[in-house]
């Protein structure tokens, strides 16, 4: 019997992996089953916490951001460059999470806590791994990484690769907490990140004024408290696997040697990601290099006005895993009436919020600008970056639905392409729009034309796959 895919290949029955069936543990089965229930209401229960750890995590670079802008903008500047990398280390954290997220929903789907159970193993040692050899790397590169910017200031280069070495140490218990969280996400339990999160940020909250002013330390004091709340949010994750009531499996154990197999499925569902998210920081790393030729002033706008820019990037990412969890759960399931629905609601959701967060950034761009960098003289280029950037919202919202609902099935390849392909273009755009009078307000314009562009293409993949349309989309454009 063929069964509907994401596509344009039939899933069949026979390619269904079933690694035998196994009773999911009742810690999880009946509060965290995406199979069951109301759909709006499922996908709000996974998607509402992970909207709220993004946002958290995003808390984290903002209160940085807020205390190091009381010290000046160079030290904003200097954060900015290093956290370039910071976010480039995130593509590579995927290769953990997604291979959890997907393995442990569609064998939850299932109900083989076994095949589940390794999934999370080999994400977990995956996510170790990757996070250890991209430590050493920015360790021991700090200073030609750094170099990339050619910035001008040699005060903000040295606090750039200063932050960026301290950053680092951290890396390994990033990577590992990601991959219990995509454990978590996977099973439906998303609410434990959410609180294992919350405690970092109140960690990070009291360290950050201790260490950049009482202590003194500056730049180099909020790369140490940031450090300090990674590995108190890597302990409590690693303790809720193993100890926390509602965890996703009865009995986990850490020394065990992983599978082959399960490493393979892991990867070839997260390289796409991986590939796609670095390949997305190196040329967003290359616009920085842009835009620092317009002075530490110009970084210090891009460097606020993308954090303020990502309040939609991260409630999309978050509906995004939660769709992910939910269409991966239900294909587990064979439950095609429940796929079809989540489809519907979570476009419709996406286009809401994404329209709220245009108006918001068009009409209150210099409010909220004022409130991170209230420096008079940054204010009318941080109003227009945040103007342009609302043009791309919607897109991005709908780009990221797109995408959760591929990424469910195990289908990581088409959004990945779409996602490339039009960031590549990124570069040409901006650097030709910001050689005229536009300046650096071109290379804004380059930032969401791409973007627009990217949400546009995966959006209209999605309708266009014949395989979609027989999972009911057609239904959204009246045919």
């Amino acid at each position: 019997m063929s069964l509907p895919s994401l596509g344009g290949r039939p899933f069949s029955a026979e390619r269904i992996p079933r690694r035998g069936k196994r009773r999911v543990s009742d810690t999880t089965n009946g509060k965290y089953d995406l199979t069951q229930g109301g759909i709006f209401g499922r996908l709000m229960m996974v998607a509402l916490p992970i909207i709220g750890v993004q946002l958290m995590m995003m808390s984290y670079n903002l209160v940085d951001m807020f205390l190091l802008g009381k010290v000046g903008s160079q030290a904003v500047a200097a954060s900015g460059m290093a956290g370039m990398y910071m976010w480039l280390s995130s593509g590579v954290m995927l290769i953990g999470r997604m291979g959890a997220e997907i393995g442990v929903a569609q064998n939850f789907g299932r109900r083989d806590e076994e095949s589940a159970r390794k999934f999370a193993l080999c994400s977990i040692y995956l996510g170790l791994g990757c996070g250890l050899a991209f430590a050493a790397i920015c360790i021991v590169f700090s200073g030609p990484l750094i170099g990339f910017f050619r910035m001008r200031d040699a005060l903000v280069t040295k606090s750039a690769e200063n932050y960026l070495s301290i950053v680092a140490v951290g890396m390994p218990a990033v990577f590992t907490g990601a991959a219990v969280a995509g454990i978590f996400n996977g099973s439906g339990n998303s609410r434990a990140p959410f609180w294992i999160n919350a405690a970092g940020l109140a960690g990070n909250v009291i360290l950050d004024p201790i260490f950049i002013f009482t202590l003194g330390m500056g730049v180099e004091g909020a790369a140490v408290a940031t450090v300090a709340a990674q590995v108190l949010c890597v302990g409590l994750s690693l303790f809720a696997l193993v100890i926390k009531k509602d965890r996703p499996f009865e009995r986990f154990v850490f020394i065990m040697k992983p599978e082959i197999r399960y490493c393979a499925d892991i990867l070839r569902w997260s390289f796409p990601i991986a590939l796609e998210s670095m390949l997305f920081t190196f040329f967003t790393l290359i616009v920085s290099r842009l835009v620092a030729g317009f002075g530490a002033g110009a970084m210090a706008v891009y460097r606020v006005g993308t954090q303020i820019e990502s309040m939609n990037w991260l409630v999309s990412v978050g509906m995004s895993t939660a769709v992910t969890a939910f269409i991966g759960q239900n294909y587990g399931a064979e439950a095609w009436d429940r796929i079809r629905g989540c489809c519907r609601v979570s476009i419709l959701s996406a286009c809401v919020w994404g329209t709220a967060v245009t108006v918001l950034m068009a009409a209150a761009g210099g409010p909220l600008f004022w409130f991170f960098l209230p420096d008079p003289a940054l204010l009318d280029m941080g109003r227009s970056f945040l103007k342009i950037m609302a043009i791309c919202q919607v897109f991005g919202c709908l780009e990221a639905v797109s995408a959760g609902v591929f990424r469910g099935f195990g289908r990581t390849l088409p959004p990945s392409v779409v996602s490339i392909l039009c960031n590549a273009l990124r570069i040409p755009i901006a650097y030709v729009l910001s050689q005229g009078d536009l300046g650096q307000n071109g290379v804004w314009l380059g930032i969401t034309i791409s973007a627009t562009l990217r949400g546009l293409f995966i959006f209209l993949w999605f309708l266009a796959d014949r395989r979609s349309r027989r999972l009911g989309l057609s239904r959204l454009r009246g045919t």
